[in-house]
């Protein structure tokens, strides 16, 4: 790994694990918070959420443990690093939101056929103050992916924002409930039923973001467009032919073409193949590994 990849990913790295260890203090306060004015106040839309918000702090663990293994330098047992540590975290994240979505689901359900007491008031002042608390976590963490090129951060990022979503769906049934009176007590349980499948909507989509990482998709177009313009931009290369780029956690790969003058000796053609590499690596990209194909460009004219 080059001097810049290895700093690219190491401070990624810890830019993550700094961000997601905050989290799991603010989600821990939170969850307690939900669970305990959820029994107090008799609102089942309000524990689901509590509940939500553990797993959310098992699926930062998962996240935290994902980004601390990716960061680690390529070994002879793993010459290609750890980066699918963190991809594989973003899957284990995504399949939590799936298990909350069913268990919470399942219990709302109980919860309608069973009556039950009315929810307390106090109960809708919590909602509000975890609805804003999530929405600021969410921002802060999906900036903060973004920033590191982390998938599993962005489907942690995502929690939050179900979170603030199950919040919102509870206040709803909640007010409908205390507005409505006796006869209402079941508005509270069809919020936290319609809050199961916007969890199962956004773990649907992260599960499919995750799994595209792991079967190597390609980055963004203008990634791509990057590593060509950089490549194409040195002295002697002609052209490029083929670019390939790939994503592994917080780094790439590249599989790169490069078209030189047919008449160049070998070692001359070695020399731009090592200056096209070494610029790659030194971009401001995360790249961990170049392989330069060098293609005459006397045969492409046949």
């Amino acid at each position: 790994m080059s001097a810049k990849a290895s700093e690219v990913l190491q401070n990624a790295a810890a830019q993550g694990i700094r961000a997601t260890l905050l989290r799991i203090v603010a989600s821990t306060v939170l969850a307690i918070v939900k669970v305990v004015s959820g029994f107090l106040g008799n609102s089942y839309a309000l524990i689901a959420d509590g509940i939500e918000s553990m797993l959310d702090i098992i699926s930062s663990m998962v996240v935290l443990g994902g980004l601390q293994l990716a960061s680690q330098p390529a070994d002879e047992r793993h010459p290609y690093g750890y980066g699918k540590a963190e991809s594989l975290s973003a899957l284990a994240v995504a399949t939590t939101l799936f298990g909350a979505a069913i268990a919470i689901a399942i219990q709302s359900i109980r919860e309608i056929l069973v009556p039950h007491h009315l929810p307390e008031p106090f109960t809708l002042a919590v909602l509000v103050v975890v609805v804003v608390s999530k929405e600021f976590m969410f921002r802060k963490l999906f900036q903060t992916g973004e920033t590191i090129r982390s998938g599993a951060m962005k489907s942690d990022a995502w929690h939050h924002r179900s979170d603030a979503l199950t919040s919102i769906a509870a206040f709803i049934g909640i007010g409908i409930a205390l507005l409505g009176g006796p006869g209402f007590e079941a508005a509270d349980d069809w919020a936290a039923l319609f809050a199961s499948g916007v969890i199962a909507f956004n773990g649907t989509r992260l599960f499919h973001s995750a799994w595209r990482e792991i079967l190597d998709v390609s980055p963004p177009k203008e990634v791509i467009d990057r590593v060509r313009e950089i490549a194409g931009s040195l002295e002697g290369v002609r052209a490029i032919d083929k670019c390939l780029v790939r994503r592994s956690g917080l780094i790439l790969f590249v599989d790169i073409h490069v078209v030189v003058d047919g008449n160049l000796s070998v070692r001359v053609g070695h020399d731009i193949a090592h200056r096209v590499k070494d610029a790659l690596l030194a971009a401001d990209l995360g790249i961990l590994d170049a392989s330069i194909h060098i293609e005459p460009f006397v045969e492409l004219q046949r």
